[in-house]
């Protein structure tokens, strides 16, 4: 009688990823919810739980139903997201818990000082999409490792009201203003696009990437990301 197959067990974390959008909706999103889900399956790392809409918003995002989750994914977010009690979910994240947020992340909940402070920047402006040269600061964080430094990508690049870089450690950087057709284009500077940190017991990660659709059909990016899914869930 020949053996029974041995079965992979289930993913033992359960990643909500929030796609709500109140401000600008990003084309992209439909493929950034098949990339995440895809990887949680091929990774065997986590399960997926989308949040896309207000009533998802009402019924996910309060502190009895992310007694069960791990993770929270912002995946180009944008605007208010009409969280209950966003203090509550702060302290969630800070009481253990990851929270990983990309691209527009950082344009969401502008009025909520306490959001930006946990997420560690807030974004400001961007010019026209472009190529650009990132640097891989740290290549053993696993959203860094086994990526070529300079990391050369082609997306929308985000600049942000102040540096982060006081308030975060952080992991890609371009060391000039991406060559946008801006004056200041091209000028020596320090621009994070990538960071994470500490937030009280919680772990915050960050990446300006992923406003097109190639950045997210990109293995490199998928690579970054899955990362820093493995690091917020300490993995």
């Amino acid at each position: 009688m020949p053996p029974a197959p041995v079965l992979a067990p289930a993913p033992s974390k359960r990643v909500l990823v929030v796609t709500h959008t109140t401000g600008f909706r990003h084309p992209s999103i439909t493929t950034a919810e098949s990339v995440i889900s895809r990887m949680g399956v091929e990774s065997g790392l986590f399960t997926t739980i989308f949040c896309r809409n207000q009533a998802d918003v009402s019924q996910l995002l309060t502190p009895a139903a992310l007694a069960s989750v791990d993770a929270v994914l912002f995946a180009n977010t944008s605007g208010d997201l009409g969280i209950a009690d966003l203090p509550a979910f702060l302290s969630w994240v800070a009481d253990g818990h990851a929270f990983v947020g990309v691209h527009s992340a950082s344009d969401t909940y502008h009025e909520s000082a306490a959001y930006l402070e946990m997420l560690g920047g807030e974004f400001e402006t961007h010019g026209a999409e472009s190529f650009v040269d990132i640097r891989v600061e740290d290549m053993t964080h696993p959203a860094g490792m086994g990526l070529s430094s300079p990391l050369r990508v082609f997306d929308e690049i985000y600049e942000f009201r102040s540096n982060p870089r006081p308030r975060v450690t952080v992991l890609f950087s371009l060391d000039r203003h991406p060559s946008d057709g801006h004056q200041e284009a091209g000028q020596p500077g320090d621009f994070p696009l990538a960071w994470f940190r500490m937030y009280w017991s919680g772990r915050v990660f960050y990446t300006a990437l992923g406003h097109r659709d190639e950045v997210w059909n990109d293995r490199r990016f998928q690579q970054h990301l899955l990362g820093a899914l493995r690091w917020g869930l300490g993995r």
